[in-house]
């Protein structure tokens, strides 16, 4: 099976990776750090020929997990001897967090080239032990759950239980098995599907603080991932009937997504106000925790974002901000005092006094009426998202993602004291709208 349009999966990925793509943004080439990336039906066989290419080494230590060894990692561990000794590492029910990085890393200290079998964590863990002293890498994917495959950053969670994410390098080489990841659960690729979901609002978020605040903004990442996201939603009910054709456009969305941030050197194309919805619910849910995949409340978060969004934008008169107002002590309470010192730091860089308010007030004012018509242009409506997300089996809830809506309400209101970047959240907390807003969506 070859696509799109008759070519091979990796149509425009192989000739942004060759230097042949110019960008309409700079008028540049475009250079980014892989060797190659390789997405097929079926790799059955090919392993070793593909991770030899990339001259990693002679001895291999093939990382995985139980599940990812299960799916891929034994066969590619049994195709890799052919070129020299072979170790197996299964990790048991890995944390892409700081003590599972310093574990990873002191049984990786001798291993002279890594081969990662699994997303998410196993990917993020092996990213970032190798990053931090260059080494290089590949990975095989088993699932598009994540978007995290070729990005240049590892989603960790610290020391203190904040998950951020750090710099870091991309693989050599990704390599996917098509028929291997149709055939993973079907949990997974709607993960992905709910990671994917995250482009209209997150672009939402991203042109609104360029155009009121002049925060860096690059159309890059959305113009190349934008066709195939048409062909991805076009396709999204078979995620959910393993169908591989619906996976190859699946992965080449979260593969060109994390292209993207090799071109802008940030993540803001793919991670605004409803990852950070994700990402306190990650450090903060504790106990009331549900389980669920990163993409998984990302997709719910989407929709969170999407309806206040919409709502916002629906009205002809702008919102009206006040002096960000700030609680140190209830931020203690609720993140302990490490962690609320960290976020109270983000928190400042983007809080308003009462001058900045009605300087932001006079800005938003002045440029309502087109900005209104600026980010319609990027919407996609809730009902259409919905359904979509819905199609792929994925939850479209806060109640069908298992977190309590207390506890929801909770992610949905206080998420944007976490991270440096301005969103909807943040104007409809300094206009008195996001508490209010919030009870409704669980």
């Amino acid at each position: 099976m070859t696509n799109p349009a008759a070519g091979s999966w990796t149509t425009l990925i192989d000739d942004i990776l060759d230097g042949n793509w110019t960008s309409p943004e700079t008028g540049k080439k475009a250079v980014v750090p892989y060797d190659r990336i390789v997405i097929e039906e079926s790799l059955d066989g090919r392993a070793a020929d593909l991770v030899s290419e990339l001259g990693l080494g002679e001895r291999f230590t093939v990382v995985a997990d139980a599940a990812t060894y299960d799916a891929l990692g034994e066969r590619v561990a049994r195709e890799l001897k052919t070129l020299g000794p072979v170790d197996v590492l299964i990790l048991d029910h890995p944390h892409a967090d700081m003590a599972n990085v310093e574990s990873l890393a002191v049984k990786l200290a001798d291993a002279d080239a890594v081969v990662a079998v699994g997303s998410g964590t196993i990917n993020d863990l092996c990213k970032f032990v190798t990053g931090r002293n260059e080494r290089r890498y590949c990975v095989f994917g088993t699932a598009g759950s994540m978007n995290g495959y070729t990005s240049t950053t590892a989603s960790i969670t610290l020391e203190s239980g904040l998950k951020v994410s750090l710099p870091s390098h991309a693989p050599s080489g990704f390599f996917v098995d098509l028929g291997v990841s149709a055939a993973a659960p079907t949990y997974l690729s709607a993960a992905g599907f709910g990671d994917c979901l995250c482009r209209s609002v997150a672009q939402i978020d991203w042109w609104m603080s360029h155009r009121l605040l002049g925060t860096a903004y690059h159309q890059v990442p959305f113009l190349i991932q934008e066709k195939d996201e048409a062909a991805l939603n076009e396709r999204a009910a078979k995620l959910a009937e393993h169908d591989i054709e619906a996976n190859g456009y699946l992965y080449r969305v979260l593969t060109l997504c994390g292209l993207g941030i090799s071109f802008t050197g940030v993540s803001n194309h793919g991670s605004m106000g409803e990852h950070q919805i994700s990402h306190y619910i990650d450090c903060f849910a504790g106990e009331r925790h549900p389980g669920t995949l990163h993409g998984t409340q990302v997709g719910v978060a989407s929709l969170t974002m999407a309806r206040l969004q919409q709502a916002m934008l629906a009205s002809d008169k702008p919102p009206v901000v006040k002096a960000t107002k700030i609680d140190p002590d209830d931020m203690v309470r609720r993140m302990s005092p490490a962690v609320a010192a960290q976020c109270l730091d983000e928190l400042k860089k983007k809080a308003f006094d009462e001058n900045a308010a009605t300087a932001f007030n006079e800005r938003l004012q002045e440029l309502w009426p087109t900005l209104r018509q600026e980010l319609k242009q990027f919407m996609v409506p809730v009902d259409e998202m919905q359904r979509l997300l819905k199609s792929t089996g994925g939850p479209i809830s806060a109640a069908e993602l298992g977190t309590p809506p207390d506890f929801y309400r909770e992610a949905v209101v206080h998420c944007r004291e976490m991270r440096n970047r301005f969103s909807f959240l943040d104007i409809a907390a300094d206009a008195g709208m996001l508490e209010d807003f919030a009870r409704g969506e669980a």
